[in-house]
């Protein structure tokens, strides 16, 4: 049907300020599916450290993108894309309204944006010989080995962020070409409506300190003990994830329970500000919301207004 936007909702915000909930209350009130947008919770046996939706959470409506890999396996952004994509066309298909719900920002940018992801496949080699460069000099030094081929890369990527530091400086050895120059966007057909959740800091960072200790109480350090036991080293991506590494280091360097839990509090805080740098440099119309004062009846009901416009924009389209 050309000219129809269809209609993608989109529940964002930093780690631990209630995206889930509010995710199934939203789609229980508009047929809607949820698609996850959390690159830790594509991974099976990680289910209290991510903070996935419960099976119970689950139960009340749909959830895709969910335990789809094993934690060894290293699933790009391209196939994450790929695989939102399909899931959104089907949800779409079936007459359903599709809630891409999470906290990853390339994942979110992947699929709103368009990304065009270079092919580029992992080379091991030269990761390896990074990751040395790393140990032997520092991130910033790397930083500013991107820099130098890729400043627009560099800008958008934090010198912390050593993992996509390395992937850029692989693609751009890789390819000859800047991943930013590869990275071409074309905007899929949909009509979205972003919704930003925040809370002050003063705020979350009590918020999701407990949380930490809620998660230690529900039996993290087994769940790590047992990734280990399983044979996935702490070294996996997927083991990089908040308070993984910090509960491994306890485990397997006798790091004192106490300091890992800190440790895990300090990583979180860290996060949270990239991710509030990460949505301001991707903001295409965010419509950001204070959850102390939010209404959820009221949003719903915006919402519904909102598909009720986007349907009438696509049936004049249609018939012009």
């Amino acid at each position: 049907m050309t000219g129809e936007l269809r209609p993608l909702v989109i529940v964002l915000g930093p780690t631990g300020v209630g995206k889930t909930s509010l995710a199934i209350e939203l789609a229980g009130a508009l047929d809607g599916e949820i698609v996850g947008a959390d690159s830790r919770q594509i991974y099976r046996y990680m289910d209290i450290g991510t903070a996935k939706p419960t099976a119970a959470q689950q139960a009340l409506v749909p959830h895709h993108l969910i335990d789809i890999v094993d934690p060894d396996y290293s699933l790009s952004l391209a196939e994450y894309q790929a695989a939102a994509y399909r899931r959104i066309d089907d949800i779409h298909r079936r007459g359903k309204l599709p809630l891409l719900v999470g906290g990853s920002g390339q994942y979110l940018s992947a699929v709103e944006e368009g990304w065009s992801i270079p092919r580029v496949a992992p080379n091991p080699e030269l990761r390896a010989e990074l990751e040395a460069y790393v140990a032997s000099h520092s991130p910033a030094a790397l930083h500013e080995r991107l820099r130098r081929v890729d400043p627009i890369s560099a800008e958008r990527i934090h010198p912390n962020n050593i993992r996509r530091v390395i992937r850029a400086l692989e693609v751009q050895i890789s390819a000859g070409r800047p991943i930013s120059e590869l990275q071409r966007k074309r905007p899929p057909p949909y009509c979205i409506y972003r919704l930003g959740l925040m809370l002050p800091r003063s705020i979350l960072y009590p918020r999701v300190d407990q949380r930490v200790d809620d998660m230690i109480a529900a039996g993290f350090v087994d769940e790590v003990r047992g990734l280990l036991d399983m044979g996935y080293d702490r070294d996996l991506p997927s083991m990089s994830g908040l308070g993984n590494l910090e509960i491994a280091a306890h485990l397997l360097d006798d790091v004192p329970l106490n300091q890992a839990i800190e440790r895990t509090k300090f990583s979180t805080h860290e996060f949270i500000r990239q991710q509030d740098v990460w949505f301001r440099g991707h903001d295409n119309g965010i419509l950001w919301h204070n959850v102390e004062d939010l209404d959820a009846d009221a949003l719903t009901q915006m919402l519904r207004a909102w598909l009720a416009r986007n349907l009438r924009r696509s049936r004049t389209a249609n018939s012009e």
